[in-house]
């Protein structure tokens, strides 16, 4: 999937598969859709559409084509937009033919991820710009719902922000209770350098503008001493940030954390760092209205 020409990351089938069956079973429980069933005929046709009932920022298109295919496979899913598109008010997203009861049973299953995953799209679409015009990148967390993050980060991602680390797996982040645990900033970092491998990122994060002068002196002044690979600058105001920002001076990437949102991203932005992360995106984002209609055949 791409967004004007810029690439998008992959969902794998299996994944959104095993998704979409769960969320299925739970919402069939052992009976199944006793409503449609009850009510409409086996060999019923339809074709219903998707469409916008608030302006927003496109995700899950086929997270939503699954829920109807893993109910029939014949039912036919025709987006009408592509993940990351803005559309407005009434924009007709995907159009959905086939069994009437397929469409009619998935439906909300489509919907949920659906709209989940476009208004966290929106809301992040609404942080990149904010801070446009600045070297700032927003990024997500690991503030996210449970079961459902490779989606929530896929439509961070649909929104125009990028990635942080995926788990504890994927990248070393040494916060202050590590710090104590290890007996010492230098003890954590050390260890963490000795166990990372070639490829794993270690990230430190700081409160205090003392806390990163140790860390730039751990690191050293040489690329080949170099320890850490990003500081994590937190609840800092801008004005400290700018100081944290030029004391670093390039040394390693700068992320900014605590205390964001859409009122003080910018100023946060303007401090010159690297990154800013914000959990907002993915566990207080509003669902983006979308609605399914049935016309005439």
């Amino acid at each position: 999937m791409t967004k004007k020409g810029v690439a998008l990351p992959t969902l794998a089938p299996g994944l959104m598969q095993r998704a979409v069956s769960e969320a299925l079973v739970e919402d069939l429980g052992l009976a199944g859709d006793i409503t449609t069933d009850a009510t409409v005929p086996m060999a019923a046709r339809a074709r219903a559409v998707f469409a916008a009932r608030k302006p927003g920022v496109i995700s899950g298109l086929a997270v939503a084509a699954e829920a109807f295919r893993a109910l029939d496979a014949s039912v036919s899913f025709v987006a009408e937009v592509e993940d990351g598109e803005r559309v407005d008010v009434g924009a007709r997203v995907a159009t959905i033919q086939g069994s009437a009861r397929a469409i009619l049973t998935g439906e909300r299953v489509a919907l949920n991820f659906m709209g989940r995953m476009s208004g966290i799209a929106t809301l992040t679409a609404r942080y990149v710009e904010a801070v446009a015009g600045t070297r700032a990148m927003i990024v997500d967390t690991r503030k996210t719902t449970p079961g459902l993050r490779a989606f929530e980060k896929y439509a961070v991602r649909c929104g125009g922000g990028m990635n942080h680390r995926v788990g504890l797996f994927d990248a070393i982040l040494i916060k202050d209770n590590h710090i104590v645990a290890a007996g010492g900033l230098a003890a954590a970092i050390e260890a963490a350098r000795a166990r990372a491998g070639h490829l794993v990122k270690i990230e430190v994060e700081v409160d205090t503008l003392a806390q990163l002068d140790e860390v730039l002196r751990l690191s050293g002044v040489r690329a080949s001493e170099r320890r850490v690979d990003v500081v994590l600058l937190d609840n800092m105001t801008p004005a400290l940030l700018h100081e944290a920002v030029t004391r670093v001076g390039g040394r390693m990437l700068t992320e900014a954390s605590g205390g964001v949102n859409l009122d003080t991203v910018r100023a946060i932005a303007g401090s010159g760092v690297d990154l800013i992360s914000v959990g907002a995106l993915t566990h207080s984002a509003p669902v983006l209205d979308l609605g399914l209609d049935f016309e005439a055949v």
